[in-house]
């Protein structure tokens, strides 16, 4: 059976449950699949965090370096966020540049960070014009199996949440320090499937789905990012139906990368 025909009877399977209310893996409709957090996954950088959401797993490092300030904010410390498909991860992942789905996936998290205020920049700098530190967030994609957004916007977190500012490696202060976060923003994506909306899409469903969006909230109950993806429509109901879920599922996410209890 070629691969075309495959996806198309998965891609009509999937559709059909979703009209009964059903998911291939037993999940309701707005339901994750089981998430687990662990910091500190990689002790060489400053901050660090693996994440499962199901079977898809997202490494995120955090890694502080002194640098020069951006012109037009001299008074800032620079965020840059990367995130890397590694091709083992996926076969629909190749190597070579940067593929639209790991430039997607890094600019909405990046997205969530800055509009949330994640980290005060100016906080970061050290001698305004001169000298500010440079914050790199890289995730890296381990397995893929759906809703990559979601799963390494809470790495990403979480590593920030954890990191450690090596002020004294480099001989600007007398102690390293915990970076300081100001915000705590958590995506939430779901797809269309015919007349259902699911939270926390697996591979087969985003292959299937016509239409996705994300949801970013912050813990003071600002919707602070939204990202369209995907072919497909979503009504003036059906957006404000799921800003009320992912403002429900973003409180149990955000202590979950906070280090709180699930």
């Amino acid at each position: 059976m070629s691969e075309e025909i495959d996806a198309e009877i998965r891609t009509t399977h999937v559709l059909d449950l979703a009209a009964e209310g059903k998911r291939l893996d037993g999940r309701g409709p707005d339901e994750y699949r089981k998430i687990t957090i662990e910091p500190g996954f990689v002790t060489t950088a400053d901050g660090s965090a693996l994440v499962r959401i199901g079977d898809t797993a997202v490494v995120a490092g955090i890694k502080l370096e002194p640098g020069k300030p951006f012109a037009d904010t001299p008074n800032a410390g620079v965020l840059t966020t990367n995130a890397e498909l590694i091709p083992l991860s996926s076969p629909t992942f190749e190597p070579g540049p940067p593929q639209p789905g790991a430039i997607e996936v890094s600019r909405v998290v990046d997205r969530a960070i800055r509009a949330a205020e994640t980290i005060d920049l100016t906080r970061l700098c050290v001698t305004p014009g001169e000298k500010s530190w440079v914050c790199y967030v890289d995730m890296h994609v381990i397995d893929h199996s759906g809703n990559l957004i979601d799963t390494s916007l809470l790495a990403a977190l979480s590593a920030l949440t954890h990191a450690i500012v090596p002020a004294k490696r480099f001989e600007i202060a007398d102690a390293d320090y915990p970076l300081d976060i100001q915000h705590y923003p958590i995506e939430c994506t779901f797809v269309r499937l015919g007349d259902a909306i699911v939270v926390d899409p697996t591979f087969d469903e985003e292959r299937s789905a016509q239409g996705r969006l994300t949801v970013a909230t912050d813990e003071a109950g600002h919707v602070v990012a939204m990202q369209k993806g995907l072919i497909g429509a979503f009504s003036p109901d059906d957006v404000k139906d799921t800003v009320r879920r992912a403002f429900r599922h973003g409180d149990e996410l955000r202590a979950r990368a906070r280090g709180g209890a699930p």
